[in-house]
């Protein structure tokens, strides 16, 4: 053992006995705020005196009041900043730091040892730092330079300066285990054994292992939109991730976890993900799929379809009579011009063809559609839209008004009275006597007036209509958007050439649905972008940043949507358009049309090319699959070929997965999946390979992600990497359209150390380059499982 490490290990002691100490004090600290806050909730009403009697008594009630509940809130807060702590310290413990930079400050003679951790320590008297958060401005240097001139930007402006040595540690439980004096690029020999390594139910943070172009994601900090372009296993998700963790750390006085939005592809991945934040610290931001979004705007009117059975009708049935109209209506409706057309047609209303709905009151039409058709249209006209519309509803609330005083005449009012319950009689009484000055103790005294009485009963039965014409329940915006495809020349006078030849079929299909209170997944944005732009936007302007991940299944649409919906909103959007496997991605080939959300000047793009998740057989072979696949570079990291085995029959195919599950697992695979094109070959394979133990089925709705044997359709594997892939049939007829191509890329990117193909029959000729290339391995079934 060399002289350098002992001394290495040595300061490691030091360390380690510092966080030790600050681990008993923490705890200590903790032990007792938490004490205090339980005592503060204890014994909150002992220190309040109520009393109402006169307005001094009743203002130093509330006066007392706040200042308990301060005294309440700074305990919790000061408890939960010490436990906070006190996890970071405890997780210090196994892995105090990870790297370390010699810098030598520019007018300074002497460098300084930089040591960089998941989390700053300084020594016991609190003087020098011992360690420096991974975020620090000066850590930067680690991830961004090799030895040489370096700088790094602080908030007083850039420092410059020359990085002597940079090293990298691997410690577990306190104890130094190897160090290496790395000159070019961060983690090639501690990433090669950290991306060999298995993998778990969870995501881990890559603060170790961060490379130069992920550093440059994590610490972007210009204009409005960041768009991350990336191959697949590039780090992507990782890197937006560490970058949420960057950006709490450096507006930490006023950005918090709840402000950030991540948009997942599905539920399982939220529970992927839901680790890497808790592991640096840092509590975990709000996450939601884009669906959770729409149904919870739109599924109290609309059975709404999901993207994954849009999916899996695009997957299954290419031989039905309407397909073809179908996937064409997809393609549309995702489109600008479909949004164009949208904001148009809304535009055209304000002069004809608003609908409104007949308000009615006890099952009586009370103030009719065509009456509200004629005030809208009648008067105002040079007001703009929404101001007519501000002006029906207070016109509306006027007439309510009146309509409410030839009720109380009616005998409707005086039937109620007889059949309020004692307890609904005694609070309208309360309530008038309160109305009409009484005091608490003189409410007794108080003579209830029958026409007071009527009046109330009246205005409480009036309230949910009053409700509806606020919230301008009154516009028909179903019968609106229905009237979008009742004229299917209408679109074809506006856009001419971009509407698709089968726009007739698309409407009448689009219609029937919407009469059975259904509504295609690819009509929910635009259905509610058009209630949007007539009942005005529904914003959200306390959430400052949003992710959207797997951005390129996202729709034009969606984006407009979304960018309206958070209008105080940074967005960082991320995405692989070889892995675009929904059917509108044709009309959306790259993120050239995000550009206009924000403009070109707030707007940056980071491509990565390199792909780390694979070894570098599985990526020569993957990259073979698709265009431009060239431009992908595989980390170096040895593995075998991709092997591809041809079979017989089902039969055959399910006794050769047996055998090759039982192998992986021989060889100490804990993460094995078999992807399958979609839920419907999914449910098929599932149900054959039930002997396989502790197998699972993963389908939409799936909340977490399991480890183990799983089987699950290409598309919720995306995002998510497994140990040893297996790609159930990989032949002609399952992968037979060239619009597959993305969905079987996508499957056999899963893949970390292994991928095994079967064809059921010919083998589908999207790997026709890499058999010419050798870059795939033929066995036949003999060989399996050995």
């Amino acid at each position: 053992m060399h002289a350098g490490f002992q001394q290495e290990q040595k300061r490691l002691n030091g360390v380690m006995d510092v966080i030790t100490e600050q681990i008993r004090q923490v705890e200590s600290e903790t032990s007792d705020l938490k004490n205090e806050v339980v005592n503060i909730r204890r014994h909150f009403w002992d220190e309040i005196k109520v009393n109402t009697d006169t307005f001094d008594d009743f203002l130093e009630t509330i006066i007392s009041l706040r200042q308990e509940t301060q005294a309440l809130s700074v305990s919790q807060s000061t408890y939960g900043h010490a436990a906070k702590r006190l996890a970071t310290l405890r997780r210090m413990q196994a892995v105090p730091y990870f790297g370390r930079i010699d810098f030598l400050e520019e007018g300074y003679t002497a460098e300084e040892q930089i040591y960089i951790g998941i989390s700053s320590l300084v020594d016991t008297i609190g003087e020098d730092f011992l360690i420096y958060d991974w975020r620090a401005p000066i850590s930067s240097v680690y991830y961004d330079y090799e030895p040489g001139p370096a700088q790094y930007k602080t908030p007083e402006g850039k420092i410059y300066g020359q990085l002597e040595k940079k090293w990298q540690y691997m410690i577990r439980n306190g104890e130094l285990q190897s160090m290496f004096d790395t000159s070019l690029t961060i983690g090639d020999d501690i990433l090669q054994q950290v991306l060999g390594k298995g993998t778990n139910k969870y995501m881990q943070n890559i603060v170790a292992t961060i490379q130069k172009e992920q550093n440059r994601i994590i610490r972007h900090d210009q204009g409005r939109l960041l768009i991350v372009h990336g191959a697949a296993g590039s780090g992507k998700t990782s890197a937006a991730l560490q970058r949420i963790a960057f950006l709490l750390y450096k507006y930490r006085d006023y950005l918090k976890a709840d402000q950030i939005v991540l948009f997942s592809p599905n539920a399982m991945f939220n529970s992927y993900v839901s680790n890497v934040l808790p592991e640096l610290g840092e509590e975990n931001m709000q996450q939601v799929t884009f669906q959770e979004y729409l149904d919870h705007r739109l599924n109290k009117d609309f059975q709404l379809e999901n993207p994954f059975d849009q999916l899996e009708y695009v997957l299954t049935a290419a031989n039905t009579p309407s397909y073809n109209a179908r996937i064409k209506g997809i393609q549309f409706k995702a489109s600008v011009h479909f949004f164009e057309a949208i904001k148009l047609y809304r535009e055209t209303l304000e002069k004809s063809a608003m609908l409104f709905k007949d308000i009615k009151f006890r099952g009586k039409v009370i103030i009719s559609a065509q009456q509200l058709t004629d005030r809208f249209y009648g008067e105002d006209i040079s007001l703009n839209f929404y101001n007519r519309l501000e002006k029906l509803r207070d016109w509306l609330m006027s007439q309510i008004k009146e309509i409410e005083k030839m009720e109380r005449l009616k005998p409707w009012a005086e039937e109620e009275i007889e059949l309020l319950s004692n307890e609904t009689y005694h609070k309208i009484h309360k309530y008038l006597a309160e109305k009409n000055g009484f005091a608490r103790e003189e409410m007794a005294d108080y003579e209830m007036d029958h026409k007071a009485l009527i009046q109330v009963i009246v205005h409480q039965k009036l309230k949910p209509v009053r409700k509806r014409i606020q919230a301008l329940d009154f516009i028909d915006i179903e019968g609106i958007y229905k009237q979008l495809f009742a004229d299917p020349l209408w679109m074809q006078q506006q856009l001419g050439g971009e509407v698709p030849k089968e726009w007739e079929e698309i409407c009448h299909a689009t219609l029937q649905m919407l009469e059975a209170g259904k509504l295609y997944y690819e009509d929910a944005t635009p259905f509610l972008l058009l209630q949007e732009l007539i009942q005005g936007f529904q914003t959200n302007r306390s959430i400052k940043h949003i992710l959207i991940d797997e951005a390129q299944d996202y729709s034009p649409f969606q984006f407009e949507f979304l960018k309206r919906l958070f209008p105080a909103a940074k967005m960082t959007v991320l995405g692989d358009f070889n892995q675009a496997i929904f059917a509108h991605a044709s009309e959306t080939g790259d993120f050239q049309i995000l550009h206009r959300l924000y403009g070109e000047d707030q707007t940056d793009v980071i491509t990565m090319t390199r792909s780390y998740r694979s070894t570098k057989p599985i990526i020569e072979f993957t990259r073979s699959l698709i265009a431009n696949g060239e431009k992908i570079i595989p980390f170096e990291r040895a593995g075998e070929l991709p092997v591809l085995t041809e079979v017989k029959n089902h039969t055959e195919l399910h006794q050769v997965i047996i055998s090759k599950v039982a192998a992986l697992q021989g060889q100490g695979y804990e993460s094995i999946a078999i992807i399958c094109k979609s839920a419907e070959e999914s449910k098929t394979a599932f149900e054959a390979l039930t002997q396989i133990e502790s197998i699972k089925l993963l389908k939409y709705g799936s909340a977490e992600y399991e480890q183990g044997v799983v089987v699950i359709p290409s598309y919720l594997a995306k995002g998510i990497e497994f140990e040893a892939v297996i790609i159930y049939d990989a032949s002609e007829q399952t992968y037979e359209d060239e619009s597959l191509r993305r969905i079987f890329y996508t499957a056999c990117t899963r893949a970390m150390h292994e991928l095994q193909l079967y064809s059921v029959g010919k083998p589908n000729l999207f790997m026709k380059k890499a058999l010419q290339e050798n870059l795939i391995r033929i066995e036949t079934c003999s060989n399996q499982g050995k």
